[in-house]
């Protein structure tokens, strides 16, 4: 009897709802798996590195004269217009002197009375440096003799000597300070006749440039009265600038004369090339726009490119170099961010983003010197995103650039 044919095993059929669900899953867990985060990025490359201190400045001519009203009186108008050149001892306005009234014949009266007080308390001092001379003298002749047959030490000896040699000096001063005296009652006398003379005359005295250059501004347009000694107007060469950045005390102390500068932002295409020329030596106080006192210190630079159409009182904004490094690791500044106490950057590795930390050194506004933390050549992540966390795959935006060897 012939053997029964054998069955064909079958696979066991999957029902339709478990494929759809193996399939929904798949495609939720690739929907869920994190995608590479787009990233900018940047070398960590050596160069040269400055560190700058960025201010308000002013230029002003390097040379300004302010012209005063020499006597009290009515101001002529002044014609001279901003701009216009003057020469040497040109008359540059005109006063008509007050006449001399009896409170100032009697200030000039007191101050010549005050010169004549001087005059003899300088003849009294004279006398009186005089007489000591002469007894340092007979001291110092008595004991030389003493001193030649051994009776004072030769300490004591030199010390009368110089007891004379100090009291000629005394008397060499008190001779000045009576000429300086006699001078002063000269000149007290000489301006009680000018003034007398002046207010009498009827005629305008004439101010004088005393200097060539040109009228930077006119102080006093109009006329009117004005008291002695009040601005009229400010001479200058406006062709010879300096420029005048006061800067915090705190960043004055870094700068050094001779330091290089840059001028940006006074209306050109290309910043202009300066110089320190001087650090104030003294200090001054200004409040800032926010109300708040601070030190500040006057730093003088001279123009290294011409200044062009530049002139006096123009605002400019100055960058000076107080740090220059060669052959820095720098990264920049967008990719360097502090948490907690240190500072950390992320670096690109295999496709993924590891945070490192680094020390810092110099800063400027663009770049960070790098002290320890990363090799040069390393490319790091610039503006990295808040929720960036280590080891988190990534997507560079753009290849960075290839470093010359």
């Amino acid at each position: 009897m012939p053997p029964f044919p054998k069955k064909k095993r079958r696979l066991p059929r999957l029902p339709y709802g478990w494929i759809a669900l193996l399939l929904a899953a798949s495609w939720t867990l690739y929907a869920l798996w994190p995608s590479p985060m787009p990233v900018e990025t940047a070398l960590a490359q050596r160069g040269l590195m400055f560190e700058t201190i960025s201010e308000k400045g002013e230029t002003r001519a390097h040379e300004r004269y302010i012209v005063a009203a020499p006597v009290p009186g009515r101001l002529l108008r002044i014609e001279l217009e901003e701009g216009t050149a003057v020469r040497q001892e040109e008359v540059v306005a005109s006063i008509d002197p007050a006449p001399l009234g009896e409170r100032e014949r009697q200030e000039s009266m007191a101050r010549i009375a005050a010169a004549e007080a001087a005059q003899r308390q300088a003849e009294a001092r004279l006398a009186h440096a005089r007489a000591d001379f002469e007894m340092a003298k007979s001291d110092r002749e008595r004991a030389q003799e003493l001193a030649r047959r051994g009776v004072i030490s030769r300490q004591t000896f030199e010390q009368v000597q110089n007891a004379e040699a100090a009291g000629a000096a005394e008397l060499e001063a008190a001779k000045f300070g009576v000429l300086v005296a006699a001078s002063d009652v000269k000149l007290a006398r000489a301006s009680l006749t000018g003034l007398e003379a002046q207010g009498n005359s009827g005629k305008p005295i004439p101010v004088r440039s005393p200097v060539g250059g040109r009228v930077l501004r006119v102080l006093e347009k109009s006329e009117r009265v004005v008291p002695a000694g009040l601005p009229l107007l400010l001479l200058g060469d406006p062709t010879k600038l300096e420029v005048v950045v006061d800067a915090l005390s705190t960043d004055a102390v870094k700068v050094r004369p001779g330091a290089r500068a840059w001028l940006e932002g006074w209306g050109g295409q290309q910043p202009l090339r300066a110089r320190v020329r001087l650090v104030e030596p003294s200090g001054f106080t200004k409040v800032s726009a926010l109300g708040v006192e601070e030190k500040r210190v006057n730093v003088i630079l001279d123009f290294v490119d011409p200044p062009g159409p530049l002139s006096d009182g123009y605002r400019v904004e100055a960058r000076i170099v107080i740090w220059t490094g060669e052959n820095i690791l720098k990264v920049p500044a967008s990719a360097v961010f502090r948490r907690d106490k240190d500072w950390y950057v992320f670096v690109l590795e295999k496709g993924r983003a590891r945070l490192r930390p680094v020390q810092t050194g110099h800063r400027t506004e663009d770049e960070v010197q790098i002290l320890e933390g990363i090799e040069d050549g390393a490319t790091v992540l610039t503006h990295p995103p808040r929720d960036l966390r280590d080891g988190r795959r990534v997507l560079p935006m753009a290849p960075p650039p290839r470093v010359a060897p």
